[in-house]
């Protein structure tokens, strides 16, 4: 277990990150000058005895606006390793799930308990559930990750998809083929595809949730009747300037790949890129800056205003799976009940909690609590909960600001299948439907 060493060394490195602003841009970054070459992509000889790699996101015919690539300047090239060999999952699942069917149920869950010692982020990654193929890249995975302890002499990559990072608990420190991240609660940083990285945790333990998007890259909404300008700005979006580890000895590369964990021990870092550029990068955004947009009328928006980022699929408007976040706000409706409204949808949501307390779901113990989630598969009916509506319902309507919380939502078009250890878990709260329990009849004909 990390003796508190590591985490202050990573601590020091994380302070002060450089980052290239932009979502979708057109990056390039070189850590020593001279080492990106200029005019080509792929000289007789890269600059300084570099060996030129691409790595593509997307297939290289689709069209340039969706392409995603990125020419990497590395010591060694990525083709220079051993066989990988099958490895445990632990707790970590791929799609399809077909150990369990989809359950209509409303399922909630406490924070997952605090690992063993020693746990490190691959380790502490426990998958809820979730839909899709990831052999046919579609569809999506809910995983939490629960870690007391840095990566060590391993290094993670994902060939199923991309994985959206939001920690609840702790800072994390990413290194990545790239460069350097630094990630703290609030803040949500995304992995590209088969990209390499290691988790180094910036305190004594770290706890949160994690998308794995298999479908189309995540992009940016179009904002249509809003305008030009709301919601996510494309420049809050950081990506790493080029920083790479010339070290010789053991690692341990693992790889998920169609589901399973896969492993090889190289004789060297693999995050040995010098210099890179393209827009198939990582990068993390801080929630805190979403511009939200609202009703200054009367009624509730829909919650799509709160799109951060979405996954698009075969049918416009019809998401593989949005992220969106309830960040501070203000309620100014008019003769308005303020808290998001009952509803049935026909998308399925996991939301989960980073700090404070939902304004439709009543927090402490047994209730909705930063670390925990719930599930609500398509069509089940969901809304405020008994005493959320009942103080709703006679609340002053005086301008308020909603400051005391950050929420999040993981929404897909397909149902989500919960894993066979999600749905046994300790931490599945019981009596979730009890909720709602006490919504008296009011009608009066």
């Amino acid at each position: 277990m990390d003796n508190g060493t590591g985490t202050e060394q990573a601590r020091k490195t994380a302070e002060g990150l450089a980052y290239s602003s932009g979502f979708g841009n057109e990056h390039s970054s070189e850590a020593v000058p001279g080492a990106l070459p200029i005019g080509r992509n792929s000289p007789q000889r890269a600059p300084l005895g570099l060996y030129a790699e691409q790595l593509s996101g997307t297939a290289f015919t689709e069209p340039r606006a969706h392409n995603r690539r990125s020419w990497l300047y590395r010591i060694r090239p990525s083709a220079a390793h051993p066989p990988f060999t099958r490895i445990d999952n632990g707790g970590l699942r791929g799609a399809p799930f077909t150990e369990t069917v989809p359950d209509p149920n409303r399922l909630r869950w406490d924070p997952l308990p605090e690992p063993p010692a020693g746990t490190d982020f691959l380790s502490g990654l426990w998958t809820l559930g979730g839909n899709g193929d990831a052999t046919q890249r579609v569809g999506m995975a809910i995983h939490l990750y629960a870690a007391n302890a840095s990566m060590t002499d391993r290094v993670f990559s994902d060939a199923d998809g991309e994985l959206l990072i939001v920690p609840e608990r702790g800072g994390l420190l990413l290194r990545t083929e790239f460069g350097l991240l630094r990630a703290e609660p609030g803040h949500v940083a995304l992995i590209p595809r088969g990209v390499r990285f290691r988790v180094e945790l910036l305190d004594a333990t770290a706890r949160g949730y994690v998308c794995e998007n298999y479908g189309s890259p995540f992009v940016l909404p179009d904002l249509g009747p809003i305008g030009a300008n709301g919601l996510a700005n494309a420049r809050d979006f950081m990506a790493p300037v080029a920083a790479y580890e010339d070290v010789e000895g053991a690692v341990r590369v693992v790889n998920k790949f169609c589901g399973n964990l896969w492993a090889a021990t190289y004789d060297h870092s693999p995050l040995d890129v010098v210099a890179w550029h393209g827009n198939h990068v990582p990068y993390v955004y801080d929630m805190r800056r979403f511009n939200v947009i609202g009703t200054i009328s009367y009624d509730h928006p829909d919650p799509s205003i709160f799109t951060v980022l979405t996954s698009p699929s075969d049918t416009p408007g019809l998401a593989g799976v949005d992220f969106v976040v309830f960040a501070p706000r203000w309620l100014v409706g008019e003769d308005t009940f303020r808290p998001p409204y009952f509803h049935r949808n026909v998308m399925s949501e996991y939301m989960g909690l980073i700090e404070g307390a939902y304004d439709a779901k009543t927090a402490g113990p047994g209730g909705f609590v930063p670390g925990g989630g719930s599930l609500h598969n398509m069509m089940s009916a969901h809304g405020p909960d008994h005493e959320t509506f009942e103080r709703a319902s006679e609340a002053e309507l005086a301008p308020r600001k909603v400051d005391d919380g950050l929420a999040f939502m993981f929404e897909t078009r397909w149902p989500v299948t919960a894993t066979p250890q999600a749905m046994a878990a300790d931490h599945l709260q019981t009596g979730y439907d009890e909720v709602w329990q006490g919504l008296e009849r009011h009608f009066r004909p």
